[in-house]
């Protein structure tokens, strides 16, 4: 256990002050993320240095197209969640109480050890979501940083603006979930709300971190054509055209397992919607390669070509486009 960042005591309880829920918590009991205990008015993270999950994965699969394309991120993960989402892939872990899954003790020095042995660039907080284990990502971004390894976080956005502001100097990049455009949805699917994910898209890209979008599109749920128009719109006016957005297929999961897969027909609606407003606009959980791969949007050439998550052909010079010469944001 250590003591938690970000919280104050509120008459005979605690007010946790991480993420937007701002849970009051009373003595002995935790937050709805499960792994923040209050005991005798001192809050305490339950889950500092202890993994569910280390493996190192492309980049890609975060998926981040636009940062270090081709590079090998360790990838580490541990329980709890802040939200509640009925179609989460890893709710074995996001859903998981302390105490009832094997957890893999690990300090932030072996960490960066792993990545070494691995040769991975950098390393990624994701599998479920990492603003709950702040302290511990906190402290082992901090040496990342030191030692020259990048950092993600993989997160859905449901963070305050103080404690992202104030990792953000050992934090890189970010692939933040804005799981649908309406506040509806968050509220009945996800046991949160969506004005505070986008707050955090927005500070985030202010702060400098690199920034890609994740849009789940569910048939029935999320998929009206307005509802992507408006995201779109959205991501256009307040974080720029060059964003690049992920568009990804919904497969059943946990208790959407009677939701039908989306249809290809809807994907590639969103698809064409999005780019006609975003310069990068990618189709994730589809056989189609081409929805992968990064084009010149000034001469549509080939730029960076992906299979399966790897990288099958690079065509940049120092983040230019070989044929004509315009720059491409894209970080190596």
């Amino acid at each position: 256990m250590k003591e938690a960042m970000f919280y104050e005591k509120k008459d005979n309880n605690i007010r946790c002050l991480l993420c937007p829920h701002k849970c009051l918590i009373p003595d002995d009991k935790r937050g709805i993320c499960g792994v923040r205990e209050n005991r005798k008015g001192v809050l305490y993270s339950l889950i500092y240095g202890e993994a569910s999950s280390i493996t190192p994965d492309p980049i890609e699969k975060k998926p981040l197209y636009h940062f270090y394309p081709g590079s090998t991120a360790l990838s580490l993960g541990t329980i709890g969640c802040n939200f509640r989402c009925m179609h989460c892939q890893n709710y074995s872990i996001s859903q998981a109480k302390y105490g009832d899954y094997p957890l893999e003790r690990i300090t932030p020095e072996e960490i960066i050890s792993k990545a070494k042995k691995y040769n991975c660039k950098g390393i990624a907080w994701t599998y479920n979501e990492p603003t709950i284990w702040y302290e511990f990502t906190y402290d082992a971004s901090k040496i990342a940083k030191e030692k020259n390894l990048y950092t993600i976080y993989v997160t859905n956005g449901y963070i305050n603006e103080e404690p992202l502001k104030k990792i953000a100097k050992y934090l890189d990049a970010m692939n933040i979930d804005v799981k649908a455009f309406k506040d509806e949805f968050y509220k009945n699917v996800c046991s949160g709300s969506l004005e505070p994910v986008l707050k955090t898209v927005e500070t985030a890209k202010k702060l400098g971190i690199h920034v890609e979008l994740t849009y789940l599109v569910i048939l029935g749920y999320n998929d009206d054509e307005k509802e992507i128009k408006d995201f779109c719109g959205w991501v256009k006016n307040k974080v720029g055209c060059e964003t690049p957005v992920h568009f990804s297929r919904f497969y059943p999961h946990y208790k959407m397992g009677d939701v039908a897969p989306t249809p290809m027909e809807t994907m590639l609606k969103a698809y064409g919607i999005a780019k006609k407003e975003l310069d990068y606009v990618y189709l994730g959980n589809v056989t189609h390669g081409e929805y992968e791969n990064t084009y010149c949007q000034k001469c549509k050439t080939l730029l960076i070509e992906r299979h399966n998550f790897f990288v099958e052909k690079y065509n940049l010079e120092d983040s230019k486009c070989p044929s004509c010469g315009k720059r491409i944001p894209v970080k190596v």
